[in-house]
């Protein structure tokens, strides 16, 4: 193919691709850098109040199953990205379109772990969960909580705090 070097060029800059007869053809859209197992569908997350940019926002997906809520071993995965401090953001895969639960919380010593003090076990980290509910006295329902992620590119934002 003997086209010119500024077609391609315009071609790169455009997001467009050559095919192989010198046609233009649109690059399909690609999803962005997600965290999670890859897959079709994503939720952008912004995580407000963030105190700090030490360690990680960490974000753990649950089922739309009240059995896995909150429960060891219960989410579909736990996925993790550096804190910013003020606001966090990122993208999230989700296995497919549907509802979801979405615990976040600010894993500010990079333990993978959420960290609880006291005799109750109150995480000592700071915690939200989507739909920010009303926390007191006990981790939110699972209905609270549920978010219907219906396609790619829906945005949600999380508060986290600290009890």
């Amino acid at each position: 193919m003997n086209l010119p070097k500024w077609r391609f060029a315009l071609a790169a800059l455009l997001g467009l691709m050559i095919a192989p007869h010198g046609a233009f053809v649109t690059a399909a859209k690609a999803a962005p850098a997600c965290i999670g197992p890859a897959s079709d569908t994503w939720i952008n997350i912004t995580v407000d109040r963030v105190r700090n940019s030490k360690g990680l926002i960490t974000a753990t997906l649950y089922p739309n199953e009240p059995k896995r809520f909150l429960v060891k071993n219960g989410s579909l995965y736990v996925a993790s990205t550096p804190a910013t401090s003020g606001q966090t953001r990122f993208c999230l895969f989700v296995p497919n379109p549907g509802t979801y639960a979405i615990a976040i919380y600010h894993d500010e010593d990079s333990s993978g772990t959420i960290n609880r003090g006291g005799l109750f076990g109150i995480p000592s980290e700071a915690v939200g969960f989507s739909n920010n509910p009303t926390i007191f006295l006990g981790p939110p329902s699972l209905r609270s909580v549920l978010v219907k992620i219906d396609h790619s590119n829906q945005n949600t934002t999380i508060n986290v705090k600290k009890f």
